[in-house]
């Protein structure tokens, strides 16, 4: 039996207006209804604010927290977290889109099997909307060594359960998301991944990921001083990073 449990959706938005209604829209469209919607804004000059508080008039489920000074989207995400009432604890960022079984078959599959953290395959799609490729998710589970080499969970499919793992927090190193998942995959043994399509992650020509020098070095500073490995095995994972980054999207 499905226990229809409130999920957390944690949207940062910093100048969104362009992307955000689509973002809400899809959240809106979700076959499974108990959810809320924690929208931090972090100190838009756009016109998202207005966009987001037409919706704010339309339905209670959304709410909106202003942060007072720009503090980057980890901080954004864990007032979020902070302030979020719900079991489970979802991401979507507001240039991305999900499906509308998304939290659906992510919420059944995390009750039927007992999942701290679920994520899912995803398309990826350009600045206009269409589809340029996707990332398939190839194992079931994923362990925390697995992590080391490669991020496979993208930050818009990924759910975790408060009740199995306490409200998890970001730490703003660059790659916060990917932090995060280690961390939560040092308490668990293993993620679950489900191998449909669930959400569309957005690439822009502006976006951090995009640059993938800048990731490199994130990704380094990941291993030496956030996880705190060895040279020796820093060198060994960076070998699977690079490894996977050339051949990460079909």
């Amino acid at each position: 039996i499905l226990l229809m449990e409130l999920v957390s959706i944690i949207m940062p938005n910093y100048n969104g207006s362009k992307y955000i209604s689509q973002a809400i829209e899809s959240v809106l469209a979700q076959t499974y209804k108990n959810w809320e919607l924690i929208i931090i804004d972090d100190c838009s000059t756009d016109d998202s604010l207005k966009v987001i508080d037409a919706y704010i008039k339309k339905d209670d489920r959304i709410r909106l927290i202003k942060l007072e000074n720009n503090m980057g989207p980890a901080i954004a995400r864990n007032v979020g977290i902070d302030n979020a009432r719900g079991r489970y604890i979802a991401f979507l960022d507001s240039d991305d889109l999900w499906l509308k079984h998304k939290l659906e078959n992510q919420v059944v599959f995390m009750q039927e099997y007992q999942v701290g953290l679920c994520y899912s395959s995803y398309y990826i799609i350009d600045e206009l909307g269409k589809v340029i490729g996707k990332f398939e998710i190839l194992k079931d589970r994923i362990t925390y060594r697995d992590m080391l080499k490669t991020c496979i969970i993208g930050n818009s499919t990924a759910i975790y359960d408060v009740k199995i793992l306490g409200k998890m927090f970001l730490q703003d190193v660059g790659h916060e998301d990917y932090v995060l998942w280690l961390q939560i995959l040092k308490k668990i043994a293993f993620g679950r991944g489900i191998r449909s399509f669930l959400a569309m992650y957005r690439l822009r020509r502006s976006s951090l990921s995009g640059n993938k020098f800048r990731s490199a070095m994130w990704q380094w500073n990941v291993y030496r001083n956030v996880e705190k490995l060895s040279f020796l095995r820093s060198i060994y994972y960076f070998g699977f990073y690079i490894w996977y980054g050339l051949n990460k999207y079909k």
